[in-house]
């Protein structure tokens, strides 16, 4: 190869690696370049990566209610309350959870907005507000459009932002203790926009509720994937994560045990209420799960999360999409 094919297939891999930490930058993910654009950098706080396994949540809560119907006013009405679930409520949550973790991201990821002063403090309150007011002012227009006697999604969207509070702020700070932060962390992304889903389009009843909790145990070993990229900072400011307590690889096999664990539990539970073939899809689901976490997130957490994250959740959350068209299909 010669001195300029050279120069030129270095300047192309430069070019496609500045298109990726650009990318990563604008949706709040690990190996970020720095925004100049202010929207880009509070876009970067709410982490646009994170809203869609609530997005995804609300789709399996209006399919387990079996009341959603493919029309126009049902579409409208799931896609705003995708807008709540995501880009309000999650995009509230991310942002106060980097407000209060600006001390650990200095330590881990510097180049985030706050440590790295490309946003001032009152900016980030101001948002925090903006988010939290507008998911909640949307939850009770949701309330009003479905024609509920009681305001449940208000109530969810209330309770689901103090848990979120609670999680990231002093002095109870869910986050420090790294089961029952991690559970917190699970069962809102999994249990609250699914109660939301299926309370809009149908009646929320217990079995439902304790279901989704009982899925959310799988929920768990995804929060705790996403401890491994700041063990280094956790340890130096006390926070017991499972990676800090338990050492990296002991973690990491509870992390696989609890997402694999609590699904197939699921499947069981559908053959139960005779749902044979969404049971047998579930559990089929869990292969090419078992097989990434082997190949990726086993031999090598640290380096490992994002590719893991990438190949196996999918199949975790095209289980909760079965789960939720079989109990939308069944007489619970």
């Amino acid at each position: 190869m010669t001195n300029t094919e050279d120069k030129d297939y270095t300047k192309v891999e430069l070019d496609r690696e500045d298109k990726g930490s650009k990318a990563r930058q604008l949706l709040g993910m690990k190996g970020a370049s720095q925004a100049k654009s202010i929207w880009q950098i509070r876009l970067q706080l709410m982490k646009p990566i994170t809203w869609i396994p609530l997005i995804w949540g609300v789709v399996c809560g209006a399919a387990s209610s079996g009341g959603y119907v493919w029309g126009f006013e049902d579409f409208m009405m799931a896609l705003t309350c995708m807008l709540m679930s995501g880009p309000l409520l999650a995009g509230y949550t991310q942002t106060i959870n980097d407000f209060y973790d600006r001390d650990i991201d200095a330590i881990n990821e510097p180049y985030r907005p706050i440590p790295s002063g490309a946003i001032s403090v009152p900016q980030v309150v101001a948002q925090i507000l903006i988010l939290l007011f507008a998911g909640i002012g949307v939850a009770y227009g949701l309330d009003v459009w479905a024609g509920h006697e009681f305001p449940i999604l208000t109530c969810l969207a209330i309770g689901g932002s103090f848990i979120s509070y609670i999680y990231s702020a002093p002095p109870l700070k869910l986050k420090q203790n790294g089961w029952l932060g991690n559970y917190a962390l699970g069962s809102s992304y999994i249990a609250l926009p699914w109660w939301a889903g299926h309370a809009l389009f149908g009646e929320l009843n217990w079995t439902v509720v304790i279901l989704t909790l009982v899925y959310s145990m799988a929920g768990l070993g995804i929060a705790v994937v996403n401890d491994f990229k700041s063990v280094e900072g956790d340890r130096t400011l006390g926070l017991k994560s499972l990676p800090v307590m338990f050492g990296v690889t002991t973690a990491a096999w509870i992390c696989v045990i609890m997402i694999d664990v609590f699904q197939i539990a699921m499947g069981g539970y559908l053959i139960y209420l005779g749902q044979n073939l969404y049971a047998t899809i579930l559990l089929l689901l869990v292969i090419p799960q078992i097989t990434f976490q082997d190949m990726y997130f086993l031999r090598d957490p640290l380096k490992n999360d994002v590719k893991y994250q990438a190949s196996a959740q999918p199949f975790l959350v095209l289980g909760m999409l079965v789960m939720g068209l079989a109990l939308g299909h069944s007489t619970i």
